[in-house]
């Protein structure tokens, strides 16, 4: 009955064929559709030695930002943030012919993968999201992904929030006549709750998809959404890492001394904070057991490995030909240590993570609770290699609450909900850089794990301070188990004339960049709490 059911469903939305139908299909169903010899292309899957699949995503080997747009209407035009570059508008018109395109594509497939999950962990916000897909390990994908339901909560759920159907084998040959970026698309239409993609395989896409809906309605109704991993200790202290791709954020959340709530969505509310998925979706570039062995042993049996090469059965994540965004998804219980349900207190420790390229950030900076908001608007980071389509060399990036790209709203709302969390719950704010300093190499993973021990056991609070000029950041001189003449870092050049010049360039930048939030008396305000050019140099 239930699959007669969906296929109703199917038919109501436009998809007639004679298609067989599976219905939150198992581990072991998805594991025996991705290593069928019938199996072609991009829906082939690789089984490795540690029992993990592994999948090529095409040409598409991160998030498309140009070919992602939202249908301007009566319910969106004066509620998304339209700044032209993320939010990109298109009309109806144009969603319902795309949307016909993967209708015609879905209708003509062999088998169609329904599955029902929740986007968030509370049932009182969370969003009831149907996933439909002709391609086996993109089921896989969002099964990992999202909050799978129990056999009560699946027989109860009945009509979903949000839709996505995912026509990724077609393409729109209009695009040019409709003014879109190029014959790939992903479109999302808020009026019929529905998103659709088409010519893109990245199970990204899906992902931070109901991402950009959580930030949509999440904020309206008052509440913190936000782009961190969340960890809690065993005295129920909450840290959260904001931070962009490649950052950190899944790496340090999965800290053996804490529980891992989630690693990189989640809202506050009054309760506390919440993760909105129901898995991790981690970088693999050089990952190794010693470095990072919580997620090296997630990757088994029901992980889904993207992009990685693989030879005779061995994964080579030292290899980035591919693509340096190689992935795994694996469900949160992957990791031994996690709360369950995905949820905990309010937080107390704030961490913004900045992987600056430049050689410019200190690996760690105490700010106040206007530098707090100063930086959480700016969600300064490089953009690394592979994150998004056309990224192959690190880029200074200004990326708003330290996720731009997922932004619905505009971002005062997000600086809003956060600050008054933080305030409300004397949530302290630190800015953690995970890049790169005046030796040309990468802060150690040691180091930064160093420092987050000293956030979380507030030792840092006790260490000796100093002032960065021109970056106008306080920092502490020397902390536990952190290695000596990096903390300051003037102190990592040969000449420090080397670091002003860059420092200079950067402040510029962060100057120039945050006039857009000048318009405002508050935003006047935080001016000062940001890098000063006139400070000399000491």
């Amino acid at each position: 009955m239930k699959h007669a059911k969906i296929i109703q469903d199917l038919e109501k939305l436009g998809i007639k064929g004679n298609y067989e139908v599976v219905y939150n299909p198992s581990y072991e169903e998805l594991y025996q559709a991705e290593i069928a010899p019938e199996n072609q292309g991009f829906e082939k899957a690789e089984l490795t030695e540690s029992g993990a699949v592994s999948v090529k995503t095409g040409i598409f080997t991160g998030r498309s930002p140009k070919d992602r747009y939202i249908v301007q209407d009566d319910v969106t035009r004066d509620t998304i943030f339209w700044d032209g570059k993320v939010n990109l508008p298109t009309t109806a018109e144009n969603f319902d012919s795309c949307k016909g395109l993967v209708l015609n594509q879905l209708s003509e497939a062999k088998k169609i993968y329904v599955v029902d999950a929740f986007c968030g962990t509370n049932t009182d916000t969370r969003l009831k999201v149907r996933f439909i897909v002709e391609v086996a390990w993109q089921a896989h994908f969002v099964t990992n992904m999202f909050i799978r339901p129990s056999h009560y909560e699946l027989e109860n759920f009945g009509e979903p929030d949000f839709t996505v159907i995912n026509g990724s084998k077609t393409t729109n040959p209009n695009w040019e006549a409709q003014g879109l970026n190029s014959e790939n698309f992903i479109m999302f239409n808020l009026t019929e709750k529905l998103q659709i993609i088409g010519g893109t395989w990245y199970g990204g896409e899906m992902k931070k998809g109901m991402f950009a809906m959580m930030n949509y309605y999440l904020p309206l109704k008052g509440m913190a959404s936000m782009h961190c991993s969340a960890n809690v200790g065993e005295d129920g202290d909450v840290a959260l890492f904001f931070g962009l791709s490649g950052t950190g954020k899944t790496t340090l959340s999965a800290d053996p001394k804490r529980f891992l709530i989630g690693d990189d969505e989640h809202g506050w509310d009054n309760n506390g904070v919440f993760n909105y998925e129901g898995g991790c979706y981690a970088k693999v570039i050089d990952l190794s057991a010693e470095k990072e062995p919580d997620i090296f042993r997630a990757i088994k049996r029901d992980a889904l490995l993207e992009n990685v090469v693989v030879n005779n059965g061995i994964a080579d994540y030292t290899d980035g030909s591919i693509t340096e965004n190689t992935r795994v998804s694996y469900p949160i219980y992957h990791i031994n240590k996690i709360v369950l349900p995905s949820k905990a207190g309010h937080a107390k420790k704030i961490v913004y993570l900045s992987a600056d390229a430049f050689g410019v950030l200190p690996p760690v900076s105490i700010l106040d609770e206007n530098q707090a908001q100063y930086h959480f608007l700016c969600g300064y980071t490089s953009k690394l290699a592979g994150t998004e389509r056309g990224i192959t060399e690190p880029e200074p990036s200004f990326s708003p609450a330290f996720g731009e790209a997922f932004l619905t709203l505009h971002p005062t709302m997000y600086s809003k909900t956060l600050i008054g969390k933080m305030k409300e719950h004397g949530a302290k704010a630190y800015l953690v850089n995970t890049g790169w300093n005046g030796t040309g190499k990468r802060i150690s993973l040691k180091d930064t794990r160093a420092i987050i021990d000293a956030i979380i056991d507030c030792s840092i609070e006790n260490a000796p301070k100093n002032r960065v000029p021109i970056m106008n950041l306080e920092i502490p001189t020397e902390l536990p188990n952190v290695s000596e003449g990096i903390l300051d870092p003037r102190e990592t050049y040969s000449n420090a004339s080397e670091w002003e010049e860059k420092a200079r360039d950067l402040a510029a930048r962060y100057i120039k960049n945050f006039e857009q939030y000048c318009n405002t008396e508050e935003g006047k305000k935080l001016v000062s709490s940001g890098p000063q050019l006139q400070q000399q140099t000491i």
